[in-house]
């Protein structure tokens, strides 16, 4: 069984056309779990329509934490690790996608990476970036793998991204449930499988990455606007939260 993990917000522009690229490349006992985290443009509309004509849709309500309200830097990042991890406690597949709501997935992308998690916790392949109207831009991953085993090599610059990365349910003994505070899932769960040895790099573009103005991403192509500070102190507390779970994790 296979289960993909979205997290929506505000997300009405794009989200039919990611859902529609996914739904096509999974079996009838599959699932679709869409956690929102409170969007007020439509989105829920859009998945209701999604979750009544399909079974495999299954959304989620998700509440944002106060708490997060209240960080200075980041804090889009901060609600987007919650909500993920809503979706990922919810599902119940071997095998488990993450997507993002303004993406496009390539019609053989399930298909191509589903094989290597039986010998691997993760799988992440290349992508190719997108404008907002789906033009193709020239920035992609090259032939060599963006990470390296690393915890310090992949803090420099984090090579990571949810969308484009699959794990196996085995995978989850030892990312979930993620740290109070967590500000990036995607580096915390490819900084734990690349330290266990357990992650591969697909060179093939199998993914469509939408950049657009808002994209909580941006810094995929874009040096971070966070002052230094903040950038220390973080990746200070990420190291202290990765080395506490591979001490307690074996």
């Amino acid at each position: 069984m296979t289960s993909v993990c979205i997290a929506t917000y505000n997300g009405a522009r794009f989200i039919r056309e990611q859902i529609d690229s996914i739904l096509p490349q999974l079996d009838a006992e599959d699932e679709l779990i869409v956690s929102d985290d409170g969007s007020t443009d439509g989105t829920l509309g859009i998945l209701a329509e999604y979750a009544t004509a399909d079974a495999r849709v299954k959304v989620l309500h998700h509440e944002k934490n106060p708490a997060y309200a209240k960080i200075k830097h980041s804090r889009n990042f901060y609600y987007a690790t919650d909500n993920f991890e809503n979706a990922l406690k919810q599902a119940k597949g071997d095998y488990i996608f993450l997507a993002d709501q303004d993406d496009v997935w390539r019609n053989d992308k399930v298909e191509k990476m589903l094989p290597f998690l039986d010998e691997y916790d993760c799988v992440m392949s290349n992508n190719q970036i997108i404008d907002s109207a789906g033009k193709p831009l020239n920035f992609f991953w090259g032939k060599k793998a963006p990470f390296g085993r690393s915890v310090f090599t992949n803090l420099k610059r984090t090579p990571f991204l949810g969308c484009c990365m699959a794990f196996s349910r085995k995978a989850f003994d030892y990312i979930l449930p993620f740290p109070w505070k967590l500000i990036c899932h995607d580096l915390w769960m490819g900084c734990l499988c690349a330290h266990r040895k357990s992650l591969l790099f697909l060179q093939e573009p199998l993914h469509n990455y939408r950049y657009h103005e808002d994209s909580v991403s941006l810094s995929v192509t874009a040096n971070s606007k966070n002052p230094l500070s903040f950038r220390i102190t973080y990746r200070i507390i990420f190291l202290a939260q990765f080395y506490k779970r591979i001490l307690f994790c074996k």
